[in-house]
């Protein structure tokens, strides 16, 4: 079974599929008389086509069984998907370009402090989680035809280091 090994997730890193959601490099603004600080333009959603409607949900993932099986891979063609952890756990993030063409896979462990926001089409795993009960909100589109999946005919092994 072929096996990949997670990379630290990155903005450049990540640029083809999406986008790296978090403050670092960001310009915040404060705001309600100094007491929070904003930092607007995080992410490109992209739902709304069509007439969609934007949904807000909380995932709450468990791991998977290690070593952990790549085995399914899934994209929205109708609109990217946000995912931001809410609690400061690392997770993991799995992509590619092809799902039939292991050497177009690329994982990243993301810090509890990023979110990403895949891009329209981008194929990518379901939730990949460490620790029980890892909440996240998501932002995606208010619909039910916006999933395609892909059954792997080999599965993918993700080393964990």
């Amino acid at each position: 079974m072929p096996s990949l090994t997670p990379q630290p997730l990155t903005k450049a890193a990540f640029a083809a599929f999406g986008d790296v959601v978090e403050t670092d490099g960001a310009a915040p603004i404060e705001i309600n008389q100094g007491f929070a600080r904003r930092c607007n333009g995080l992410a490109n959603i992209d739902v709304t086509s069509g007439g969609a409607a934007v949904n807000i949900s909380l995932f709450e993932a468990k791991p998977r069984p290690l070593p952990i099986e790549i085995k399914l891979m899934e994209r929205h063609p109708l609109g990217s998907q946000l995912f931001m952890p809410l609690q400061d756990r690392p997770w993991l993030v799995l992509v590619c370009h092809d799902p039939r063409d292991a050497a177009s896979y690329q994982a990243f462990t993301a810090t509890g402090r990023q979110g990403v926001n895949y891009a329209r089409n981008v194929w990518h795993h379901p939730l990949l989680v460490f620790d029980e009960a890892s909440r996240f909100m998501v932002v995606d589109r208010m619909t039910s035809d916006n999933l395609e999946e892909v059954w792997l005919e080999r599965p993918l092994v993700l080393s964990i280091p």
